[in-house]
């Protein structure tokens, strides 16, 4: 069957030809025409025309076109159903109904700027909701975390902090500083919102309780002592430059990363790397 719809589309004149193709009319084929064109062209294309004015499907009150073909065709799929309250958010500016709607509008809107040709939008889209639907109906519990002791973090406060502190040392604590000497990425970017937002507990809580097990220092303080044994080692073990050892230690930039540097080993990372060129420093020390 063909249908038909308005030029240069965004979000409900994409998503809506993936919702068809995949649930509706597989042998579908899609024409994209200026608006004063649609109802003429559709006559004589034998199409149906939709997300124009005046159609079946089309946007009623609140819902979007895409709301209203899964009304029509009785859709029940729950990623479906997931996924609706995105596009809809999306196409009508409410991106209160979804964490993903603005996502999803300024991924759309950055394709449409890029891809002028509509029906190569439209194959361009069709991979970002083929993507979405994945991620509704296999994903959404999925959470991602930029490295390995992010979640082992995570889990460890899962475990003890709802439990509260019993005044002994736990042995997670001990073997977790083992863990994250042994693991700890280049990039590592847990902070302690990210924990507190994750656990739901209160960041001062949070802040007290790592630093009676990590050598009496706070989450960020401990952290930070890591990033910089691990910039250590760059400059003990590799050719890096200065500026690549801060980027690979998540410093915002080599001013940063010099100050932090000499304020936790008492010199700058230029006279530090200068020792270890003269042997006053032995490597792996």
């Amino acid at each position: 069957m063909n249908w038909i719809t308005r030029e240069r589309p965004k979000i409900d004149r994409i998503a809506c030809p993936w919702l068809i193709k995949n649930f509706i009319d597989e042998d579908a084929h899609f024409f994209y025409v200026p608006f004063d064109q649609v109802i003429e062209k559709a006559a004589a294309l034998n199409a149906i025309p939709f997300d124009v004015p005046g159609v079946e499907f089309t946007h009623q009150k609140d819902q979007c076109t895409f709301d209203v073909l899964i009304k029509k065709y009785k859709i029940n799929d729950p990623a479906i159903a997931i996924m609706a309250p995105i596009v809809r958010g999306a196409d009508t500016d409410q991106h209160h109904l979804s964490g993903q709607c603005a996502g999803l509008w300024a991924i759309a809107a950055g394709m449409a700027y890029n891809i002028k040709d509509d029906v190569e939008l439209l194959q361009a889209g069709t991979v970002i909701y083929d993507a979405l639907y994945t991620w509704a109906r296999h994903l959404q519990n999925v959470k991602h975390t930029e490295s390995p002791v992010e979640q082992i973090l995570v889990d460890v406060y899962q475990k003890f902090l709802k439990k509260g502190s019993t005044g002994k040392i736990p042995a997670w604590a001990t073997e977790l500083k083992t863990i994250i000497q042994d693991q700890i990425d280049t990039n590592l970017a847990l902070s302690l919102t990210d924990i507190s937002n994750e656990l739901n507990v209160n960041p001062a809580y949070v802040s007290r309780e790592f630093s009676k097990y990590f050598d009496n220092l706070s989450f960020g303080e401990y952290i930070r002592k890591l990033r910089i044994n691990k910039a250590k080692t760059y400059m003990e073990t590799s050719a890096y430059s200065l500026s690549e050892i801060a980027y690979l230690t998540g410093f915002s930039d080599q001013s940063h990363f010099a100050r932090i540097f000499k304020l936790e080993t008492g010199k700058t990372p230029s006279v530090y790397k200068k020792n270890i060129s003269k042997g006053k420093i032995r490597p792996n020390s």
